[in-house]
């Protein structure tokens, strides 16, 4: 459906992008529903759920135990019977306990039916880190799930995106892991169109366009990147921003014809440098794109290290300061 043709707005926060995208797709089809823990009277965790149990009642907005691993076994069974589920862990650190049931069982239906059945089911979550949260709160692992055949891994960073991508993953046939930064939760604030639209998986948008560099990132990490490229276009260095918006299937050819343009890439994202998607992206960078590489690729990301505690956090998230150099490294290079 095109946005263009939505005429009603509504200046909503990511989080309340998510909830309206959530009451949309369970006005749409009465097949969705929403579980998880304190789901429903309480509206949820970060409150994402806010209101659907009083519009949807207990049979579509379901209080579940605080059992992870049986609220997406239970949500892969409602799948496989036919519903549309959308079980929310409070916390990416908490989805653990139930990694078992998303590769050994969400992930494999399709191929394991060989292709007879799908299992559409969204399994929703907040990731990252930033907001001072303890232990098992702050993970950044969407690595693990693009890792794994049969799963798509979307991460918004906008509020439009988020009700849009969120609408195209329950409308999806397979499952999908759908990633929240819940440090831009509350952060900002974009007009959203009050009727149900969708934004297409595995298609990544131009969030600033430039010459001398490329820089791809996702989720939180989005913002600092456009701010480190407004920085830099103060020193003459005009550097070109990617959201991927999807990780899996992952866009490489807008990855690839913007390296083709720049010939220098940095890339940003909060998750440990060591077996991240930096290293993918920067893989495609060397089988797609060579003869035009004008400097060694640059990563920006967390560290090797288990998450901090509060006190250390800022040190570990990639920020503009961080972001600046690396942009100024390989353009200099």
């Amino acid at each position: 459906m095109s946005t263009e043709q939505q005429a009603e707005t509504q200046n909503l926060t990511l989080v309340q992008a998510v909830r309206d995208g959530l009451k949309g797709e369970m006005q749409r089809d009465e097949d969705v529903l929403v579980m998880g823990e304190d789901v429903g009277k309480n509206g949820g965790v970060f409150r994402a759920t806010e209101g659907l149990y009083e519009e949807f009642g207990d049979e579509r907005v379901i209080d579940t135990p605080l059992a992870e691993a049986g609220i997406l076994g239970t949500a892969v069974g409602m799948a496989a019977y036919g519903l549309r589920p959308v079980p929310e862990l409070q916390f990416s650190g908490f989805m653990y306990p139930g990694f078992d049931q998303i590769v050994s069982h969400a992930a494999r239906f399709r191929t394991r039916s060989r292709g007879r059945f799908t299992l559409p089911m969204v399994i929703r979550a907040p990731y990252g880190g930033g907001i001072r949260a303890p232990e098992h709160h702050s993970e950044s692992k969407e690595a693990f799930y693009t890792h794994e055949a049969g799963l798509q891994v979307v991460i918004p960073s906008t509020p439009y995106d988020a009700k849009g991508l969120l609408a195209a993953s329950i409308r999806n046939p397979d499952p999908v892991v759908f990633l929240e930064p819940k440090l831009i939760y509350r952060a900002f604030r974009e007009e959203v169109p009050d009727d149900p639209y969708t934004v297409e998986l595995g298609e990544a948008a131009v969030r600033r366009e430039g010459s001398d560099v490329s820089v791809f990132t996702w989720g939180a990490m989005t913002r600092p990147s456009l701010e480190a490229a407004e920085s830099m276009a103060e020193e003459g260095i005009d550097a070109e921003v990617i959201d991927l918006r999807t990780l899996k299937p992952m866009d490489t050819e807008t990855i690839v014809e913007s390296f083709k343009k720049t010939g220098r890439a940095v890339v940003v994202h909060e998750a440990p440098k060591t077996g991240g998607l930096a290293g993918e992206i920067t893989a495609t960078i060397q089988e797609e794109a060579l003869y035009y590489q004008e400097a060694p690729v640059e990563r920006v990301t967390g560290f090797d290290v288990p998450y901090p505690l509060y006190a250390l956090e800022d040190y570990y998230m990639p920020e503009d300061a961080r972001i600046e150099d690396a942009i100024r490294e390989v353009a200099d290079a």
